[in-house]
């Protein structure tokens, strides 16, 4: 049976391999619930479509298709092949009984058992898997895994496996025990560092990835975690380019090597590990000069650049045994336009947002319209699938206009009607002694709509006072915490939060001048970081107005509704925009089902073809209530 809204997105638990999955069915533009696991691969729009329901078109990825059912059969025959470390480790990862902890959910075991099957299954289980090469002379292999599925922890599982191997047979040539983690800016870099061993509250001990007897052999590995810009270097017309008296050449791959890796420059055969890997890409040569020509690829072509060409340097000078990349979005702009991507060809596993929502593991999406927010409220629905592209928006939000400039009515009434839902949370919410509110989050298509919308906001355009209060506001300035994000190492502030507050009260000026730069922006990094959260900086903050994707890192688990202002091009945007916010608070497994119970969030601007939701229960979402880590 076909249904144009879905009653129940959770169909599978988190803890098996999903049985079944909600089909979009493009005949009907319904949504048909179908025996079986979802085949890997995304969903695309359809060339110049139009439709606000477009069913898109699926992109499969058949080499995750391939390997998926021969680690099933790998592991349901008992792990051939393995070493006693790694069968250890994975009698330990499955033995639900091994200690109070929540156990580990499907997809992270089989990211971590795909990985384990490529380096020690027997050879002629690989027989016709064929991972293709991203021009590399070192070997990447990709998870791809959802935001909110929990992949530091199966990054800490491949570290744990490979050290563990290492040090007890130091003569296997698979394994390394010198690990090196690379993170995407400097708030991911903070939250990695739980990959160290020694590291207070490290996951080896936290998630009891590690039997405590194995610890102290782990502590014999090394594993160093650094933010991708420590890998930029100069080269000899940068440096021909600088005034400077010191007129020593560019370093040495050696040089480079030593000053990156630190205390363990002497390592050899290195592991790899890129978080947030898409940010890793290499530049096709024939398409440079169009990368640097779009203003919105420019900065990602030279990240992409320096990382990668980093890694190049470590590869020549001590040799990268494997690169493991991990991403819920693992593709490259092709070069051609701002909306076309080329997914990873060497992605080895995939548990998609589609995945994930049906596992429960993400809050559940939908789209909830209230009948007394505005006259004729029920006319808007199909309208909020996709703002942006309504012909009465797209144009006027897709120009350089003054924050003045008026929102077109549409994005106007869009925000009253998912602000009037946000303000039935935000009550609720109280009433049940939350010490936080609920968060909306506004993703805008450039700088210029931003400012309009926090002018329109500020301004009291939308009729939805408690939402205009701007101090509860955060208006991202990309380009301040992109510097911030570029730190190897937070400053130290010259003044506290409290301290800055109380002064603002009475000498904004006075606090601004005291402050650096640096200061500032570390001051927004911390504030955007800390969305949600008791205690600290962002705990108030109501609104969270960005450009673009919000940065990596960002898992406010407070979030309730997302406003998409830009363009939607196929499932792995939505994913990159909204997956940001749907990050849950509690993973309590209802007893007589044993599947979790969903927490909502109300998502205007995202074409649902591409990501399922539910039907209009308009309810608020309840307050975090959390139990179990996330």
């Amino acid at each position: 049976m076909s249904k144009r809204t879905i009653d129940r997105l959770i169909i599978n638990s988190p803890y098996e391999e999903p049985k079944q999955h909600w089909r979009y069915e493009r005949e009907t533009r319904s949504f048909r619930l179908v025996e079986g696991r979802r085949p890997a691969g995304y969903i695309t729009a359809t060339p110049d479509s139009q439709s606000f329901d477009d069913p898109g078109v699926f992109v499969e990825i058949p080499l995750v298709n391939q390997i998926r059912p021969r680690v099933k059969q790998w592991r349901e025959a008992g792990y051939p092949g393995v070493t006693g470390v790694t069968k250890r480790l994975l009698e330990h990862w499955n033995d639900h009984e091994a200690s109070g902890m929540r156990r580990f959910f499907f997809c992270q075991l089989e990211a971590i058992e795909t990985l384990i099957w490529l380096t020690e299954a027997p050879p002629a289980a690989h027989a016709g898997i064929e991972i293709p090469s991203d021009g590399s002379a070192f070997q990447r292999r990709c998870c791809k895994m959802a935001t909110g599925t929990g992949k530091t922890v199966v990054m800490a599982m491949a570290i744990a496996w490979h050290i563990l191997n290492k040090v007890t047979n130091p003569q296997d040539a698979r394994f390394s025990k010198n690990v090196l983690v690379i993170a995407p800016g400097l708030t991911v870099k903070q939250r990695l560092e739980v990959l160290i061993p020694s590291a207070h509250g490290n996951y080896y001990e936290a998630f009891d990835i590690v039997p405590s007897a194995m610890m102290d052999k782990l502590r014999q590995g090394k594993v160093l975690v650094r933010n991708w810009h420590a890998l930029a270097w100069e080269s000899e017309e940068q440096l021909k380019k600088r005034k400077s008296v010191d007129k020593r050449g560019a370093k040495s791959d050696e040089a480079y090597a030593r000053e990156v890796l630190g205390e363990m420059a002497n390592a050899r055969n290195i592991l790899v590990i890129n978080d947030e890997a898409h940010h890793a890409w290499r530049i096709n040569p024939k398409a440079k000069g169009k990368y640097m020509r779009q203003r919105d690829l420019k900065d990602s072509a030279e990240e992409a650049t320096v990382w990668v060409g980093g890694l190049d340097r470590i590869h020549r000078a001590r040799g990268i045994l494997r690169c493991y990349d991990f991403s819920a979005t693992p593709f490259a702009p092709s070069g051609k336009q701002s909306t076309e991507e080329t997914l990873f060809g060497w992605i080895v596993s995939d548990f998609g947002l589609n995945d994930a929502i049906e596992c429960g593991l993400v809050k559940t999406p939908r789209v909830v319209v209230r009948d007394d927010a505005v006259p004729d409220a029920k006319t808007y629905k199909s309208r909020l699938y996709h703002i942006y592209n309504d012909p009465k928006v797209k144009d006027n939000l897709n120009r350089a206009a003054s924050p003045e400039t008026p929102l077109p009515d549409l994005v106007l009434n869009a925000y009253l009607l998912l602000g009037s839902d946000w303000l039935a949370t935000k009550k609720a919410w109280s009433d049940a002694g939350a010490p936080t509110p609920p968060v909306m989050i506004t993703v805008c298509n450039r700088t210029e709509t931003a400012a309009r919308v926090k002018h329109a906001f500020e301004k009291g355009q939308i009729k939805i006072d408690e939402l205009c209060d701007p101090k509860r506001m955060l208006h991202i300035d990309s380009k301040v915490l992109k510097e911030a994000e570029a730190q190897e190492d937070a400053p130290v502030q010259t003044l506290t939060f409290e301290a800055q507050e109380a002064d603002t009260e009475e000498d904004s000026s006075q606090t601004e001048y005291t402050l650096t730069k640096r200061e500032q922006a570390e001051r927004l990094r911390q504030m955007v970081d800390t969305v949600g959260k008791v205690g600290k900086p962002g705990e108030q903050i109501q609104h969270v107005i960005s450009v673009g994707m919000l940065s990596e890192g960002w898992d406010a688990k407070t979030v309730t509704h997302i406003m998409g202002l830009r363009a939607f091009t196929s499932q792995l945007l939505c994913e990159q925009v909204v997956g940001r916010g749907l990050r849950r608070t509690s993973y309590e497994v209802n007893p007589e089902t044993g599947l979790l119970e969903p927490e909502y969030v109300n998502i205007f601007g995202v074409p649902f073809t591409f990501l399922p939701h539910e039907g209009s229960d308009d309810s608020p979402p309840p307050p975090p209530t959390p139990k179990t880590p996330g």
